[in-house]
């Protein structure tokens, strides 16, 4: 689950439209919410997810929602698993996971990419939760996420995750997997919906105009990635040579 602001819908002293979307694993947007004005995407999380069956399917979200309550829906009315990022407004919970014995931990995982003058590093390390006295409801296990990358100079990045998911649940391996597809939406959803589409460009504000363009548009990406095309801008560019028929093709009309 991510949210984003369609930029292009601010108007005066009228916010822009927030929008938070869940998305599979797979690439595809399942759904979208509005969030209402004078709140945020947190009001919006269980209304986004109660209509869907997601008995042991993981949930995924940013540091936003890394929320006791959130935890609870899923767990107990929902019976699904979470992974939350821990960042800084979770203040006690990120000062407690900072402070834990990240250089005796055993449960790691390694991997390691190269291409175009880069490299990274990444090592997943996992500690069980139990006896580390981790308030927060049940968490099972907490991950830090470690990247190290070189572009000629040297960067790191930390990041923290609580889940409910136990280490016969998810090994090492399987966290850095789910951690990797949550970071996906961000890239296969928000960003190409502005660069394919243009979106926070689009001057559309009355009524619910914002969010169904971006309905649309995240429909359109479904049906791209459901017949093959990985790049979204060349699908774009081979279904516009034939306007009037393969456009139809995506739909199952022709």
């Amino acid at each position: 689950m991510d949210g984003k602001s369609v930029r292009g819908s601010r108007r005066g002293t009228t916010p822009a439209a927030h929008l938070l979307a869940a998305m599979t694993d797979t690439g595809m947007t399942v759904t979208q919410l509005r969030a209402p004005q004078k709140t945020n995407e947190i009001t919006c999380f269980a209304a986004l997810l109660d209509p869907f069956d997601l008995a042991g399917v993981t949930v995924t979200g940013d540091a936003l929602h890394t929320q006791r309550g959130h935890a609870r829906f899923l767990v107990e009315t929902k019976k699904a698993h979470y992974a939350f990022t821990v960042k800084r407004n979770q203040k006690n919970l990120h000062g407690q996971m900072r402070s834990l014995p990240w250089p005796q931990t055993t449960a790691k995982y390694y991997d390691r990419t190269e291409g175009h003058g880069r490299k990274e590093t990444r090592v997943v390390q996992v500690l069980t939760a139990t006896g580390l006295g981790i308030d927060f409801p049940h968490a099972a296990q907490v991950v830090r996420h470690r990247t190290d990358t070189r572009t000629g100079r040297q960067s790191r990045e930390t990041v923290y995750v609580v889940t409910d998911l136990t280490s016969r649940q998810a090994s090492p391996e399987r966290l850095a997997t789910i951690l990797r597809a949550h970071w996906v939406i961000e890239n296969r959803l928000h960003f190409v919906r502005d660069t394919a589409f243009r979106e926070d460009a689009s001057k559309l504000r009355i009524g619910h105009g914002p969010e169904n363009m971006a309905t649309l548009r995240s429909f359109a990406l479904n049906r791209l990635r459901a017949v093959g095309h990985a790049n979204v801008a060349a699908g774009l560019r081979t279904t516009a040579v034939r306007p009037y028929e393969r456009p139809l093709a995506l739909l199952g009309l022709n």
